[in-house]
């Protein structure tokens, strides 16, 4: 099968079009037949060493943990799904290695999901990660009805998701954005806010008792999530460990096909919606991991693998 592999640490140059063999499909899995698999920061990280000390890496490695396919083979006892079936996944496994950025993956089935009708293949791949990700830093800080809710880098991948999450929760949103995504966010149901000087005065503008709960997806905001959090407020980040030392959560999400299909459900009730910034066919992944790292996309960067 075709994949983009590297069998060395470093930049976008190491990345290459290879030929692998056909994963197995073990006990409990399924055997995807790529249709897309979206960029997330963490893969070039990864590439770069930046997590090395978290997960082991067997080379050659094929990057990439978000995936939406057509099942192709399933493993022993897998009654949950069959041969042709549409789905989705956040694929990651215990070690790095066989990635999403290839024609087939083999994942898990606790970790995969259904894909709605509705969904593009390219917005059904862009939803696993950054979805489970938002869910989860807002279920870790129970948001509810009534709660006025900070996002930070509200217009990003993670944050334009959280905003919806949390409108769906019943919650109000302030999200801080560049200005030229202020439309954007307003359509989404969150108050924009530009970041930068003046940032704490503007959300305080909003929130004159500050807000209930700060959701960080940037990190290096510590300084303005306490300046405006409320009396007894909650706080967490999935970019700085450090919130940790000022009573807030530091979240790292898990693969959880469950928590992934309550994602699919407001998808399918139009409350969730994936925005797609860019998208590059697999053999130009390497120009996809740069356009992430330039941080300015706004939305998801999608690999379109196959297609009809």
């Amino acid at each position: 099968m075709r994949a983009m592999t590297y069998d060395t640490y470093g930049g976008p140059e190491v990345l290459a079009l290879t030929q692998q063999p056909r994963p197995k499909v073990g006990p409990g899995e399924v055997l995807v037949r790529v249709r897309s698999a979206s960029v997330n920061p963490v893969d070039w990280k990864l590439m770069g060493r930046g997590l090395d000390a978290v997960m082991d890496v067997r080379f050659p490695v094929v990057p990439g943990w978000d995936v939406s396919g057509v099942v192709e083979a399933v493993g022993f006892d897998t009654p949950e799904f069959a041969v042709g079936d549409e789905v989705l996944a956040y694929a990651r496994k215990d070690y790095v290695h066989g990635g999403t950025f290839a024609d087939l993956v083999t994942v898990p089935v606790r970790a995969l999901a259904r894909k709605p009708a509705l969904m593009s293949w390219d917005e059904a791949a862009g939803l696993p990660l950054a979805g489970l990700t938002a869910l989860r830093l807002l279920e870790r800080l129970e948001v509810g009805e009534g709660d006025t809710v900070l996002v930070h880098a509200a217009a990003g991948g993670v944050g334009s998701l959280a905003v919806q999450i949390a409108r769906s929760l019943g919650a109000r949103v302030i999200g801080t954005a560049s200005e030229r995504n202020h439309d954007r966010l307003r359509d989404l149901g969150a108050e924009p806010v530009a970041y930068g000087d003046g940032v704490v005065e503007r959300v305080r503008a909003l929130a004159p008792e500050g807000v209930d709960a700060v959701a960080d997806f940037v990190g290096g905001v510590l300084d303005v999530t306490t300046a405006v959090l409320a009396d007894g407020g909650r706080h967490g980040s999935i970019a700085d460990a450090s919130v940790t030392q000022a009573g807030g959560h530091y979240v790292w999400v898990r693969p959880d096909g469950a928590a992934l299909t309550h994602l699919t459900r407001l998808v399918e009730e139009v409350a969730l919606s994936v925005p797609v910034a860019r998208t590059f066919p697999l053999e130009q992944l390497a120009e996809a991991f740069r356009v992430s790292m330039e941080g300015h996309a706004a939305g998801k960067i999608v690999l379109r693998v196959s297609g009809d």
